[in-house]
């Protein structure tokens, strides 16, 4: 798992891409095998189609902004971060540190640092801040930085580690917009001042880079302004290599253009104004290499002028003409953002090189030792890798409660995304009714069987199976009514490889003809479960808070093996917390040496595995409050699998948690069985089905 750093913007205009280019860059100077992810494609400002909107074209790797605000309007924001997440993947594995470039806030897109936020937690990332003082004192600048970090939790938040400051010592822009003039600012700044902020005093947070305003570095070329403005070509000359360093406006006379005729300048005029464009072209000719003419109003020189003005043109002078006035010329040139386009390699070049160097050196040495770490596992990645591995095992999950409107929806989303193939049980006209009345979509793919008519053919089968028992025909036929009890015989039989229920049925309900007819798994002594905790950065595994009501020493130390095995089967390494109401040796009574006792099994039976307790669940959590109780422990203070002493205390702090957070919960997923039986609680959501789904289809493949 590759190391990831998010670049965030704190304002308007940091100069972000830049920053992105330069880490890059220094990383790769580093030895560092580096990627760089944009999650979002940004409409760039600076292209605009015929009809003088602004277009873009995302990357590959990147998701459209029209698409995100769409999905993120119509509620689907889960779904717009495992896009996000699923483009990550591809280039993850590939890489040591990837570099992600956060989405820039605009007028058009103030929502862009609540996005940002979700995709640093999405993707687990370190977030560093970008900015630039601008017109700021010191003082203004700190708390505009202290205000953005708020977004992110704060300055004390360790994911934040620190800030990068750009265009440091940047002039003001010319009067008419765009550039500032050449020779208008001190090239000499103090960086003391910003050094020695406060914020920066913080263990976590630390100044990154100092990067100082260059010109060269946001210098476009004519042909970038000609794309943006969709100028006509009068003279294309040598507007592929020409920048722009500064811009006049003129319609003054001849004699008082003179001083605005200098080198790397726009020079911007009136299309009819025959004295200023024979000016600038002679001047052009006499060694004064303007940038370009602009002609305004949209009036082009006649061929008497041009030839006057050949050998200019010949020579590379660039003239181009839009069609406005020049008052409206000059406000789209005063919007004109100066990022970097992508086919300037010799400006990307010279940023990348110029900001690598003003980064900090003990920063890069520390990304260089952190090349290759493990994280935590954020929620929407969990949710991405349910759903690549449920398409992957491509199973077929019985859903009993086949007319409940939230299992028909999950079930048309399962086929329709390929995370598993779905067989609904219940009145196919009722299904039919329902999904017209709510306008679901039922894929070609989706099975659907009456019960009525598949019911007998599994009396006999389910009188074998409990012969034992005693188990009866009239018995069996009555418990076959049941449509949980009949879906848990399709899969005994192996007509289909899991079975979801719980959206109508009690647990117990669920459960229940699954011990009785699938019984456990050769090897486990019994059977248990887990929740999936979707915290807001990181997924946590609790067990048992629904099965077993007082497991002993034994079982606990079973349910602690279970739950690291199949944390370990959803990509998640598990550092096992054995909870109590003590801490290590702190506390006495039965129940703590019960926890104690089974730590003790749970170690001896897999030394492979991380399991400590006694640990209060403060303890197992929170890294300060391990310092002080537990300082010896490898659980305490980074556990992810929580196992709790008994039912009571599991299933009172499942919901305590999922309820008092908001937080989605994903299960209980049964562990120990033969064949996979989930349950649903009663008041869960689609998103939640569909994931249980997947986690099914998932167990059956395993």
């Amino acid at each position: 798992m590759a190391h990831r750093i998010m670049l965030i913007p704190a304002g308007f205009g940091v100069g972000l891409s830049s920053i992105a280019l330069g880490l890059v860059h220094a990383c790769q100077q580093k030895g560092i095998n580096v990627g760089h992810f944009k999650p979002i494609s940004q409409p760039a400002r600076n292209v605009r189609s015929q009809a003088g909107k602004l277009a873009h074209t995302p990357t590959s790797d990147s998701i459209a902004l029209s698409y995100v605000e769409q999905q993120i309007g119509d509620g689907h924001h889960d779904i717009v971060l495992e896009q996000i997440v699923e483009n990550f993947n591809l280039i993850d594995k590939a890489h040591d540190v990837v570099i992600i470039e956060g989405l820039i806030p605009t007028t058009r897109q103030p929502y862009a640092g609540r996005i940002n936020r979700d995709v640093a937690q999405a993707l687990s990332a370190e977030i560093v801040l970008v900015a630039a003082q601008d017109n700021d004192s010191v003082e203004e600048f700190e708390d505009r930085i202290e205000m953005s970090a708020e977004t992110f939790g704060g300055i004390k938040n360790p994911k934040l580690i620190g800030c990068i400051v750009n265009k440091i010592n940047s002039p003001d822009k010319d009067e008419f917009g765009l550039l500032p003039r050449e020779n208008e600012f001190n090239q000499e700044f103090d960086l003391t001042p910003l050094i020695n902020l406060s914020i920066f005093k913080n263990r976590h947070f630390d100044l990154l880079g100092t990067v100082p305003w260059e010109m060269d570095l946001i210098a476009p070329r004519v042909l970038d302004i000609a794309n943006y403005l969709n100028a006509d070509i009068i003279n294309s000359g040598d507007m592929e290599h020409r920048r722009i360093r500064s811009i006049s406006f003129c319609a003054r006379s001849v004699g008082n253009l003179m001083s605005h005729l200098q080198p790397s300048r726009l020079i911007v005029t009136p299309g009819d104004r025959t004295d200023i464009i024979i000016a600038t072209c002679l001047s052009a000719l006499n060694g004064t290499k303007v940038s370009a003419l602009v002609l305004t109003n949209g009036y082009v020189p006649n061929d008497n002028i041009l030839s006057l003005c050949q050998q200019a043109l010949d020579a590379g002078l660039p003239v181009i003409s839009v069609p406005w006035d020049t008052w409206q010329t000059s406000r789209y040139l005063m919007s004109f953002n100066p990022e970097i386009p992508q086919d300037d390699v010799q400006r990307q070049d010279k940023v990348k090189e110029y900001v690598a160097d003003n980064l900090s050196s003990d920063w890069l040495t520390l990304l260089s030792s952190k090349a290759t770490i493990t994280d935590k596992m954020s929620p929407p990645a969990f949710r991405h890798k349910l759903t690549e591995l449920a398409r992957q095992a491509n199973k077929l999950i019985v859903l009993p409660e086949g007319t409940d409107i939230r299992t028909i929806k999950a079930a048309a989303i399962c086929v329709e995304r390929n995370i598993a193939r779905c067989q609904l049980i219940g009145e196919k006209e009722t299904i039919l009714r329902i999904a017209e009345q709510q306008g679901i979509n039922l894929p070609a793919g989706l099975l659907i069987t009456d019960p009525d008519n598949i019911r007998d053919n599994y009396v006999a089968p389910m009188v074998e199976l409990r012969k034992a028992k005693g188990l009866t025909e009239v018995v069996a036929k009555q418990e076959l009514k049941d449509n949980v009890a009949l879906g848990t015989m399709m899969l005994q039989l192996g007509q289909v490889d899991g079975l979801v229920s719980g959206a109508v049925n009690t647990t117990a309900n669920t459960i229940r003809p699954a011990l009785q007819l699938i019984k456990t798994a050769e090897g486990s002594s019994l059977v248990s479960s887990i929740f999936f905790m979707l915290l807001p950065d990181q997924v946590l595994i609790y067990g048992d808070c629904a099965i077993n009501p007082e497991p002993n020493a034994e079982q606990l130390a079973d349910i602690a093996i279970q739950s690291a095995d199949s944390a370990i089967k959803f990509g998640i390494e598990p550092k096992v917390a054995m909870i109590s109401y003590s801490t290590g040796t702190s506390g006495f009574g039965a129940d703590v040496e019960k926890v104690a006792a089974a730590t003790k099994i749970a170690q001896a039976k897999r030394p492979d595995l991380i399991i400590d307790g006694p640990l209060q669940y403060d303890a197992a959590i929170m890294e300060n409050v391990a310092r002080k109780k537990a300082p010896d422990s490898p659980v305490a203070g980074q556990a992810n699998v929580f196992v709790f002493p008994d039912l009571n205390t599991g299933n009172t702090t499942y919901k305590a948690v999922q309820r008092s957070a908001d937080l989605v919960s994903i299960g209980p997923m049964l562990q120990g069985m033969r064949k996979p039986v989930n349950d649903l609680s009663r008041g869960a959501l689609v998103d939640d089905i569909v994931y249980t789904i997947a986690l099914t289809a998932i167990q059956s493949h395993m």
